[in-house]
């Protein structure tokens, strides 16, 4: 049974081409980088602004992912600790491992 107050109020704003429908907004969507055998892996990521990283440390060393721009950083990971990060900026973000600075990445975000 339609309910006649609903449909009224639907059909004025629609006769008078008044209502409009705004987009969504589009979802963060998340990515995981997993530390292990002193690598990131993935090493190379593209992602949207507003994403998040899980970086997640299987080696027995503890790591870091420290963006050389400043953009992130995950502080000091132990064995089987993670850290979410936000990529807020658009553009290409170097990062290492502060503790083992041959370890690199690049997360590109658009």
């Amino acid at each position: 049974m339609r309910n006649p107050f609903v449909a009224a109020a639907l059909a004025l704003p629609l006769a008078m081409g008044t209502l409009a429908l705004a987009p969504l907004p589009a979802e963060a969507a998340a990515h995981t980088v997993v530390i292990q055998g002193h690598k990131f892996l993935p090493a190379r990521l593209s992602v949207a602004k507003g994403d998040t990283i899980t970086f997640v440390n299987k080696d027995s060393a503890p790591h870091t992912a420290t963006a050389t721009d400043g953009a992130f950083d995950t502080g000091r990971l132990s064995r089987g600790k993670s850290a979410r990060v936000k990529v807020s900026a658009a553009g290409t973000h170097a990062y290492i491992c502060r503790i083992h600075p041959s370890m690199k990445g690049t997360v590109t975000a658009r």
